[in-house]
């Protein structure tokens, strides 16, 4: 029996049978959602390439891609103790920690991935080149400017074609967009919200495009025709439209200019951009002053906004990123030996006074030793003795430790 009769019956079983696709005569919107060519509320179509021209959403997810193309990405090997130590001798720990492939860098590579997953359907991709028996020695990030991946998830196991060829899904990275819908991706979810955003920002630059002034009507007295019309809009525009606008215009006896005045939506367009923004934000999970909206009062400070943004922006992609990385990567005995994952610890680099104290405190609770510390914190290399775990405050004090040992010398000595 085939794979696939075998998975519908289970599908069937369970309940999960999955319905045919409508027809284009009742699709009611359908395709064009699946396609994202669906015209939202506001008039404007919005697609991944568009979305990037909002700038609230080119922030969002430049924020979070170029913070995951920053942070170091490590193998770990697995230590009997519960611990792990970097695999620096394993193959993968060059690939994603230096260079993926020849002709793109880690960071490069890991923010492209990540900016794909935020901004397409299904994700990002990118295709693992394997040689010797299957061995990983590539990742070829899929443009999707260039390369068109279809997925069809209506079998357990979801299948892969690109440019229709198919291939195998174990020689695929797929990073999942964070969208309900896979299909449609954030932008597709959030198309009214950015929608909205790109409306707002046109209407502004054609504001602006002429001298800040609403438009107006040009009214001619007396029997007018079409032409007498078109030439007198034509002459009105090369006159006054453009870098022209706001000179003194001279009109025919027989014609009358009358400004209009802002309407409420006008005087409340700030208002109206800054609840796109924070939409947008809402969308993405970022901080408002992540989208340099920094004009309201913030109840909490800069440190605690920080750790909002790393624990609900980045660390769920992150996590989704590392673990993709070990389930395509890693054989199945290799990930109980072995970890891919990131170094939060550089988010916090910017930081010299706050990264100084906790590195002290680890120190002190003999969590790391001062090598250890000079490593992690500022890359300075050992020193002799700096391997000792030890209370630099308090260990000289106690029973045994060296000065208490001296000192109780010089008191027999005293003696």
């Amino acid at each position: 029996m085939s794979r696939t009769s075998l998975t519908d019956r289970f599908r069937r079983l369970v309940g999960l049978e999955v319905k045919a696709a409508p027809s284009l005569a009742d699709a009611s919107g359908y395709y064009f959602d699946l396609f994202g060519a669906t015209p939202t509320l506001a008039g404007v179509t919005v697609t991944p390439h568009s979305a990037m021209t909002c700038a609230p959403v080119a922030c969002a997810v430049r924020s979070i891609s170029e913070a995951a193309g920053s942070l170091p990405l490590h193998v770990y090997k697995r230590l009997p103790d519960g611990g792990k130590e970097k695999a620096t001798d394993h193959p993968l720990y060059k690939m994603l920690h230096d260079a993926p492939n020849s002709f793109a860098p880690a960071a490069l590579f890991r923010t492209q991935l990540m900016a794909d997953a935020l901004l397409q359907p299904w994700g990002g991709f990118a295709q693992i080149v394997r040689v010797d028996g299957g061995k990983p020695a590539e990742l070829i990030r899929l443009d999707p400017r260039t390369a068109s991946v279809a997925v069809d998830d209506r079998e357990l196991e979801p299948t892969y074609k690109v440019n229709g060829r198919e291939i195998a899904g174990a020689d695929l990275i797929h990073i999942p967009t964070p969208a309900y819908d896979q299909r449609k991706g954030l932008v597709g979810e959030g198309r009214e919200v950015i929608a909205l955003a790109l409306v707002l920002e046109r209407h502004g630059s054609r504001l602006f495009g002429n001298a800040a002034r609403p438009s107006g009507v040009l009214s001619l007295k007396g029997n007018v025709t079409a032409d007498t019309l078109t030439t007198a809009k034509a002459a009105w525009q090369a006159s006054q439209g453009g870098d022209k606008s706001g000179g003194t215009a001279v009109l025919p006896t027989d014609a009358a200019w009358q400004p209009l005045t802002f309407n409420s939506v006008d005087s409340q367009f700030l208002e109206m951009r800054t609840y796109a923004v924070a939409e947008i934000a809402r969308l993405y999970r970022v901080p408002l002053h992540m989208l340099m909206q920094v004009d309201r009062a913030q109840p909490r400070s800069t440190e605690s906004i920080g750790q909002e943004f790393l624990s609900q922006a980045l660390l769920p992609r992150l996590k989704s990123f590392e673990q993709e990385l070990e389930l395509k990567l890693l054989t199945p005995e290799e990930r109980d030996q072995y970890a891919i994952e990131f170094n939060i610890d550089g988010f916090a680099r910017a930081d010299l006074r706050a990264r100084a104290q906790a590195l002290s405190a680890t120190v002190s609770a003999r969590i790391l030793n001062p090598n250890e510390a000079r490593q992690i914190g500022f890359g300075l290399p050992a020193y002799e003795g700096g391997d000792v775990f030890e209370n630099f405050n308090t260990s000289s004090a106690h029973a045994g430790g060296a000065l208490n040992a001296q000192n109780d010398n010089n008191n027999q000595e005293a003696a």
